[in-house]
Formats: C-alpha cells, sequence, structure tokens
C-alpha cells in the first residue's frame, strides 16, 4: 500500500468538510503499522469518496513483487449503496460487478433468461458463440483487471478462494458496521423444505443439539450427492433443474463448513441450532470469525472499514476475530451544524409488545399532527416490523389521513419506495427496515419518525445466547446503531436539512444505557433534544397542506393534549421483536 498519495487519489476536484483532515488521520494510520483503520465518519461525510482515496494508495502491478496482491476491492452490503457508487461520476473508474443472476443471457430466444439458467448453464459442453459479449462474464473479466473492482459483500465473500478474484493489495469495505452480523446472516444454514432439493429422501429428525444436527448433515450430504450425479448424467437440465443443481452444490459447501468447523475444536465459532414445528432446522453460527478469515480477511494485506456506527472498537474486534493491536480507529468529526440534524421528544408510551395497544394509537395521532406541522413536506415513518407498519397505517386510515400516507410489504418495498421518493408530493412513508443505505437529501423527506426502539429480537435463539451470557452492551448497541443510521436519512449534505421525532420511551431509556458508546456528535444530538410545539390534533389540516414548507420549532412544551408526559422508564425492553411480531 501508498499511504502517501492518499490525499492525491482523492476523486472530487475539492474536499468539503473533515475530508482532508480525515485522510491525513487515515493515512498516518497506516503509516504507523496498522493492517485494519477503522473510519467513523459520520452520514453525510462523504465515505465513498474517503473510500475512493484509499482504494487508490493500493500498489499497482509495477509496484510489488505479489504477483497476486495489487489493486484493490471496494464492498459493501447493501445493494443500494453499490447502486450509488455506479451512478458517481466522480468514481467512474470503480469496476462494478455483480452476482451473475442480475444478468439475462443475450442469445436469442433466451434474452429473458438469467445467466445463471442460461444455455452455457444448462447444456453440458455447450460453446457460446457471443460469450465475449456476455454482460456478466464481460463485467467480471474487466472488474478483475482492473484496479478497482467493486461488488457487495455478499458476492465478495462468495468468491473466497476462486481463480478470478484472489487477495488484493487493499480491501475497503463500506457501511461495515454490521460485518459480524452479515457473516453470522450468510453463513447460517436453512434446512428447511423450500431450502433443501431433496427434503422428501432425507427428512431431518428431531434434534436435541449439535451431535443430532452433525449426524444429520452427513446423512444429507450422502443423498445430495446422489441426487448431483443424476444430475451430471444428464446432457441437458431443464430450468428448473439448473437450479436444483446450483442449489446441490451451495448446500454441499454450506453442510461440508459446518462438519469441519463444528468437529474443530479450536475453532472459536459457537453454533446454535432451531426446529420448528415442520421439522425444519436452522444452525446459526456466532461471532464466526474463522468465517471471515476465510471470506475477508485472507483477501488482502490493508483494510479500511467505514461506518458511522462502529461504536466501540475493542467489541467490534472481538466479533470479527481482529486484533485490536494490530487495528486503528479513526473519528471524522460532524460537520453539518447541529440545528439542521435536530432531535425531537414527541414520545408517546412504550413501544414493547406488552405496551404496544395502548401506546399506538397515541403515536397515530402524533403521527397526524406532525403531518399538520409539516403540511408541504415529505415524511417518513420508521415502524420497525410489518405488524407495526400495518396497524400504524390501519390507524391513520381511521383518522381521515389515508390519502397523504404510503406504505409497502415484502414484497413490493423497492418499487413502493422509488414510487414515494418520484412523487413531487407531501406523501408520509410509513417502512420497514429502511434505516440504512437510503439516501433521502433534500426534498425527498424533511422528517422522520422512528416508531419503536429497534432492539434485537429476544427471540432469537443467538440474541438469547448472548443475553443469557450477559453480553448487554452489544444489546444496547445494536438497537443504537439503528437509531444513528436512521437519524442519518434526512440530513445528507451540510446545507440540508430535516428533524427526528422519537415516539417510543424506550429510546430514552436505550440513550442512557448506551452512552459509554455513543459517538460525541450524536450525543450533541441527543443533548439538546427538545419537545416540539405541535398543533392540536386535527385531521383535516392534516389534509390540506398550506403553501410554505415548515421548518421544526424547538420550544420546548409538555404533549399533554395528546395523551400526557412521556411514562416512566423504569421498565426494561425485554421481549421487542425485530422484523415481526
Amino acid at each position: 500500500m501508498k499511504p502517501e498519495r492518499m490525499e492525491s487519489e482523492f476523486p472530487a476536484p475539492s474536499f468539503r468538510g473533515a475530508q482532508q483532515e480525515a485522510l491525513r488521520r487515515i493515512r498516518a494510520a497506516f503509516e504507523a503499522g496498522n493492517d485494519v483503520v477503522l473510519v467513523r465518519a459520520p452520514t453525510g461525510s462523504g465515505k465513498s469518496l474517503l473510500a475512493r482515496a484509499i482504494a487508490g494508495c493500493a500498489k499497482t502491478p509495477g509496484e510489488t513483487d505479489d504477483v497476486e496482491a495489487y489493486g484493490a476491492y471496494y464492498t459493501t452490503p447493501q445493494v443500494s449503496q453499490l447502486d450509488d457508487v455506479e451512478g458517481d461520476d466522480l468514481l467512474d473508474d470503480f469496476s462494478i460487478i455483480r452476482g451473475k443472476g442480475n444478468y439475462d443471457c443475450i442469445l436469442p430466444g433466451e434474452t429473458d433468461t438469467p445467466v445463471t439458467e442460461a444455455p452455457c448453464a444448462r447444456e453440458t459442453g455447450f460453446d457460446c458463440p457471443v460469450k465475449h459479449r456476455c454482460p456478466y462474464f464481460s463485467d467480471r473479466a474487466i472488474a478483475s483487471n482492473r484496479n478497482i473492482a467493486a461488488m457487495t459483500l455478499a458476492y465478495f465473500m462468495q468468491t473466497a478462494g476462486s481463480d478470478v478474484f484472489g487477495k488484493r493489495d487493499v480491501v475497503v469495505v463500506d457501511e461495515a458496521h454490521g460485518l459480524a452480523e452479515w457473516a453470522e446472516m450468510y453463513a447460517t444454514i436453512d434446512l428447511s423444505p423450500g431450502r433443501v432439493p431433496v427434503w422428501d429422501a432425507c427428512e431431518p429428525p428431531a434434534v436435541e443439539g449439535l451431535t443430532d444436527v452433525e449426524g444429520y448433515a452427513e446423512r444429507l450430504l450422502r443423498v445430495c450427492g446422489r441426487r448431483q450425479e443424476e444430475l451430471r448424467s444428464n446432457a441437458e437440465l431443464s430450468r428448473s433443474e439448473v437450479a436444483e443443481r446450483d442449489r446441490l452444490a451451495e448446500l454441499t459447501r454450506e453442510l461440508q463448513w459446518f462438519l469441519e468447523d463444528a468437529r474443530d475444536p479450536e475453532s472459536p465459532t459457537t453454533w446454535v441450532v432451531d426446529q420448528d414445528d415442520r421439522g425444519a432446522i436452522t444452525v446459526k453460527p456466532m461471532d464466526p470469525a474463522r468465517y471471515l478469515h476465510h471470506t475477508v480477511w485472507d483477501r488482502g494485506n490493508k483494510f479500511a472499514l467505514l461506518s458511522a456506527t462502529i461504536l466501540n472498537k475493542e467489541a467490534f474486534c472481538a466479533s470479527c476475530g481482529l486484533n485490536p493491536d494490530n487495528v486503528a480507529l479513526v473519528d471524522v468529526p460532524h460537520t453539518f451544524p447541529l440545528e439542521h440534524r435536530p432531535l425531537y421528544d414527541v414520545t408517546c408510551g412504550k413501544m414493547t409488545y406488552e405496551h404496544r395497544d395502548e401506546t399506538l394509537p397515541k403515536v397515530a395521532r402524533t403521527v397526524v399532527r406532525l403531518m399538520q406541522h409539516h403540511p408541504d413536506e415529505k415524511g417518513l415513518v420508521h415502524a420497525h416490523s410489518y405488524a407495526i407498519a400495518e396497524r400504524l397505517v390501519e390507524h391513520l386510515r381511521d383518522m381521515g389521513v389515508g390519502g397523504r400516507v404510503r406504505t409497502h410489504d415484502s414484497e413490493n418495498r423497492d418499487a413502493a419506495l422509488l414510487g414515494w421518493k418520484a412523487e413531487d408530493s407531501n406523501a408520509v412513508f410509513v417502512s420497514v427496515k429502511m434505516e440504512e443505505a437510503l439516501d433521502l437529501k433534500g426534498d425527498r423527506c424533511r422528517w422522520q419518525v422512528i416508531c419503536k426502539a429497534p432492539y434485537p429480537n429476544t427471540r432469537d435463539s443467538r440474541v438469547a445466547r448472548r443475553l443469557e451470557e450477559g453480553q448487554w452492551g452489544w444489546y444496547y448497541r445494536a438497537a443504537l446503531r439503528t437509531v444513528i443510521q436512521a437519524a442519518g436519512r434526512v440530513v445528507r449534505a451540510p446545507d440540508d436539512y430535516g428533524a427526528t421525532y422519537l415516539a417510543d420511551s424506550s429510546l430514552l431509556d436505550l440513550f442512557e444505557r448506551a452512552a459509554h458508546d455513543t459517538p460525541d456528535w450524536f450525543a450533541e444530538q441527543v443533548a439538546a433534544m427538545t419537545a416540539p410545539d405541535l398543533p392540536a390534533f386535527d385531521p383535516s389540516a392534516a389534509n390540506a397542506g398550506g403553501s410554505t414548507p415548515s421548518r421544526p420549532r424547538s420550544t420546548r412544551t409538555t404533549a399533554e393534549d395528546d395523551g400526557g408526559p412521556p411514562p416512566s422508564l423504569d421498565d426494561h425492553p425485554l421481549g421487542d421483536v425485530w422484523g415481526t411480531d
């Protein structure tokens, strides 16, 4: 790596905010001998441009004796983040490669066929006459030979050990705060009817523990192997058989990895097992450091991990299998004016499951009053789960403001989001799991509501196991991280502005419990939080709209006209459910 050229590799014509100082600190951290540099940069600080400058420091083939480790990788867990990079003219030397299923075949009669099911995948010995023009293989060839290859974290991990994408000099991971959780998700093995092609021939027994799962995995491997032999004996496969063959190959790799790791007495991975009423088994790793070493840490010489919410260096390193002695943390200050990114206390009570029936109607009334307060401005509601979103939308419709409300389900989320963003209106979008990688700059959105403290689901076996082990710091950091990410959706530049309203009183408790891990710039936002002066509840006014966009006011009041002051914070927020009820 050549850290000395970091500033000259910055792709924009000029620096803004703290970018130049950040690059100087990052350069110094690498020059001090650190293998990994964590860059904690607030949302909107231009992390993608910093990433480009760091990636540009990778050695080229003429600058290293290592025939393999030159060039750089840029990777991010968020598909939308990769889309943003692809559309940024300042990052046009990033060579984007996506998973094969994102490309369509170009052969006549096959143009609606994904490359994963094209004739080259279906027919043994098929010699494609246009392989040199195939969009997937063309993008792959370009990315493998350019200095900066950009891809999603899923694709990056899947290509570990490949001849095409081997080790490089520098690896930059954007939105890296959830790296351990993403690794856990990718390494989780789903043994269910929809994911095991040979389910009918090899249904699992009732399992009591890991030993039972190991025995079933061995039996399943044998059955998968026989079915793979049957498919390989066919000269041509149907599209469904191709999908089955590929899933069998993927399942075989997963099971082999699981058995190898579970039986290794020196492996740091702890596996937990769940089985549902159908007999389906889910095998989940906790803190899969070994998996990350194979898929990430063995893929480069130097690493830069960027995020606004790497809240605790030691905890992050422990979860990812890094030695903190070889890791530096660089803090980038927030340069957006505090008054442009206010937090407001509109808490209505607890949104835990046992209190939700009482609190949710109050949240709906508050949303109506916020619609009145922002008559000409688009708003976003973070509902936390589809169950909460559905009930909230129902309340809003009953209150007569449904015409201004937009929402989505798990099937149409991307299309619904794009439609709402494209509207020139004052529509309010009730969303689920959109706290990250969502750019709502300018008039795309001026205000948002966080309905519920986003604690991890305590019914998840990994979460339960961690809490049994007393890992409450992890639990609070996970929730705080999501809140900070959400707060950054509506303020994307120094001259941008947007208000974030907190509706769940458990959020106030969270800020107290996680104060030690809160970045200084967000702690300032919390300390400056006030209660807004909202109009009295009037749904007709919420629908009316006005001619002048409103800006948040910061007069301290109580909310007695909408259900009284916030309740006490004595109860602990256990029993929260992440994603569903």
